[in-house]
């Protein structure tokens, strides 16, 4: 009966590079299904979806921003990073935008209706358009699961959970305080659900980022800390993105590559926060002069130029097609993206991790905890730091060991088939009621 089911899907995607690529695999899926499917997402990636074959429903109410100059649209967040930065992207950024998207959504709705409406995590205007259409919704957790847990520190502080009394004391304590912290997010809650005409209820901001009916998160059980208190409605669905050929073009000095016999390590400085000073910089201070292929992906392909020098082992480019990448790699040093660490762990490839804000350092527990890496405890580490974690992911067996285990469980999935599966499984079990 699932099979046979055609829905027509709304697909809500936060306009950023980060949450459009699982998203636009999550789109095609449901295309190559066979349902209708609809987008809502920026300006900026628009096309993207229509070359699917989606049809793009654009932000109109909603503020339509450029993910690399938020300041224009978000004067608020100019100058900030680190912690400050975190709290005034979810307030400005996630927070207060969500009853201008619920509008975009509503009015798509009452264009022509949805069966389901699948969200990425941070699209809080899906929440509320469930609430208004009375739609399924399910949540796509393109980041690591931050729902709340009695059982776990809050997301905020990149901590793994601590064990003995005084280390469950900790975390209690942590949780009141993130609490106290959140409150401006809290209120702004409240006030975009005032905005958009619904009553007030008794959930968290971090709560109603998750759909009560169904979470696809992104990973394995074994990429999430143990907790006895996860609903059963989330599942666990592997990578939404595989690196595929044709996703960018290779570089004009990758023949220096293929022809190297030295291990290559790979540095990405993501593609948010792309300040090669951050990352890449220290890198190559540290690596500079070993016996490595340094490749470097700066995150901004338009001008991947970098500040200061690169040394000679190093090549640089904006981006680098993961497909001829992955497997010529030893190491990957990387900002923490999401998408980009469960690439290289499904290669097998053990990561040192500099999580600097926002979902980063909660990336970067998450990798240390599973032992696949080393968690460096900043964005902006010392290139003596980044010296040492290598010698010690690239030595040391049990990093690779344990990424291989991970890569083997991330095998079993198919991500964004089994998205669509499980999305079906709902509308089908919502209408039998």
């Amino acid at each position: 009966m699932i099979e046979s089911t055609m829905a027509e899907v709304m697909i809500a995607v936060m306009p950023f590079h980060g949450h459009v690529a699982p998203m636009a695999a999550v789109a095609e899926a449901f295309i190559e299904a066979g349902h209708g499917v609809r987008v809502y997402t920026g300006s900026a990636h628009a096309s993207r979806f229509a070359a699917l074959g989606a049809r793009v429903v654009p932000w109109r109410a909603a503020a339509d921003f450029d993910e690399h100059d938020l300041a224009a649209t978000f004067p608020v967040l100019r100058g900030r990073k680190g912690p400050r930065q975190m709290l005034a992207n979810v307030e400005h950024l996630f927070v207060r935008t969500g009853a201008d998207q619920a509008a975009d959504l509503v009015a798509a709705f009452d264009e022509q209706p949805w069966d389901v409406i699948v969200a990425d995590g941070l699209s809080l205007g899906s929440h509320f358009a469930s609430e208004l259409t009375g739609t399924p919704w399910v949540t796509v957790s393109i980041v690591p699961l931050a729902i709340p847990s009695r059982d776990l520190p809050p997301p905020m502080f990149g901590l793994t959970p601590a064990t003995g009394p005084i280390g469950r004391l900790r975390d209690r304590a942590l949780r009141a305080l993130a609490r106290v912290g959140s409150s401006r997010i809290q209120r702004a809650y409240a006030d975009e659900r005032r905005r958009a005409g619904l009553r007030q209820n008794s959930l968290t901001f971090d709560e109603a980022c998750y759909s009560p009916m169904l979470v696809c998160a992104s990973g394995v059980a074994e990429l999430e800390f143990a907790r006895s208190d996860l609903a059963t409605h989330v599942v666990f669905v592997g990578e939404l993105t595989r690196p595929r050929h044709g996703d960018a073009q290779l570089p004009s000095w990758w023949g220096d590559v293929e022809a190297s016999a030295m291990p290559v390590v790979h540095v990405t400085q993501g593609t948010q926060n792309v300040d090669p000073h951050d990352l890449i910089e220290p890198t190559f201070g540290a690596l500079g002069r070993q016996q490595v292929q340094l490749v470097a992906a700066t995150g901004r392909a338009a001008d991947p130029s970098l500040p200061f020098p690169a040394p000679p082992n190093a090549r640089v480019a904006g981006v680098v097609p993961y497909d001829a990448l992955l497997p010529r790699t030893e190491v990957v040093i990387t900002n923490g993206g999401w998408g980009g660490v469960l690439a290289a762990l499904a290669a097998g490839i053990p990561l040192i991790v500099a999580g600097g804000d926002l979902d980063k350092p909660e990336v970067a527990a998450r990798v240390a905890w599973a032992g696949a890496g080393v968690d460096l405890r900043t964005g902006r580490p010392s290139a003596r730091s980044v010296l040492r974690a290598w010698r010690r992911v690239s030595t040391d067996a049990y990093y690779r060991a344990n990424a291989k285990r991970l890569a083997a469980r991330l095998a079993e999935h198919d991500g964004p088939r089994e998205v669509v599966e499980h999305a079906l499984r709902l509308v089908v079990g919502t209408a039998s009621t």
